[in-house]
């Protein structure tokens, strides 16, 4: 298989400085706060890479500076050959770019109200010329919809339905690579699966390369080719779905592991390990998850862990052996 996306030292600084004004008066600096740091990994063709971590660890950044929503502060995003961050050839670029599409989180804000669905699925490729008789009813029924739902109005639809909408909307131009951006955590979870089910299913139909956002294992165990945890805007490992469930190299990785809900042997629920990520704009020094970490050493406290092979996966830890 061939690498489709390549991220190379991706880096997304933000600017939460409070106005000049008031920096001069109360003598601060400004503040910084590095969302994602560093980050390499690829996705290869046709295959789903899943980026997985607590909220705030720059999962949903990564995902925007995919799409362009975002432009990196530092590093490369290459897509089918071509650097979208420093591709001059617009023409190129936009060519890619034409072939990504993105799913959001929440599939009742992501929907204009005042549109029929047939309007909605059919924009993206309206906006460009193209044809769009009959596409809205083709796409409604490749997920799962009826034709004929075509001249409703979002709210007369469930959250799976919507996110079916989503999901034809984002078929509409034909897209080679997909991000999905936590598709599933805003519906019940009777109706998550049927969600996850559908995106396999046209995964294998259509080819597609789906980049899934999420924050919930047991979604990414049954999806993922591919799997890469981020820390603090930092990816502290990678693995295949089997090597990192059976065998995690990484502390951070084992405690999302023991996060998941579980019973003990009297049938009451495991308490969570305990603990927040850092102050992104103060990160600790050395290996950020250190502060956190039931093993750290001097070490871990004075210099950051590079990313190196070490079994089936990839690990950034002084530790991991």
């Amino acid at each position: 298989m061939n690498a489709y996306v390549t991220i190379k030292a991706l880096t997304r600084v933000f600017d939460v400085s409070k106005p000049w004004l008031n920096r001069i008066l109360e003598r601060r600096g400004k503040a910084l706060l590095t969302a994602v740091s560093n980050v390499d990994f690829q996705i290869e063709e046709r295959t789903t890479y899943a980026l997985v971590g607590e909220s705030g660890s720059g999962k949903s950044t990564i995902g925007r500076m995919l799409v362009g929503l975002l432009d990196p502060s530092e590093g490369d995003v290459q897509v089918d050959g071509v650097n979208l961050a420093t591709e001059a050839d617009a023409a190129k670029v936009a060519k890619v770019r034409s072939h990504i599409q993105m799913i959001f989180q929440d599939p009742y804000a992501s929907l204009n109200p005042r549109w029929r669905v047939r309007d909605i699925i059919a924009e993206p490729v309206a906006s460009k010329g193209g044809e769009t008789e009959g596409l809205a009813e083709r796409l409604l029924e490749q997920v799962g919809l009826h034709p004929s739902d075509a001249g409703k109005f979002p709210h007369e639809f469930s959250g799976g339905q919507r996110q079916r909408i989503c999901i034809a909307r984002a078929l509409a131009s034909e897209p080679r690579l997909i991000v999905c951006d936590e598709p599933t955590s805003a519906l019940d979870v009777s109706v998550q699966a049927q969600v996850l089910n559908l995106m396999s299913d046209l995964k294998e139909e259509l080819g597609l390369t789906y980049l899934l956002i999420t924050h919930d294992l047991t979604v990414v165990r049954h999806m993922a080719d591919r799997i890469g945890v981020l820390y603090l805007g930092r990816l502290v490992e990678e693995a295949d779905p089997q090597s990192l469930f059976d065998a995690p190299k990484h502390p951070y990785t084992q405690m999302l592991l023991d996060a998941a809900p579980r019973m003990d042997g009297f049938g009451r629920e495991v308490p969570p390990p305990q603990g927040e990520i850092p102050d992104p704009i103060d990160p600790p020094s050395g290996c950020a998850f250190h502060p956190r970490c039931p093993i750290a050493e001097d070490i871990c406290r004075q210099e950051r862990p590079e990313m190196k092979a070490l079994g089936k996966g990839r690990v950034a830890c002084h530790l991991a052996r």
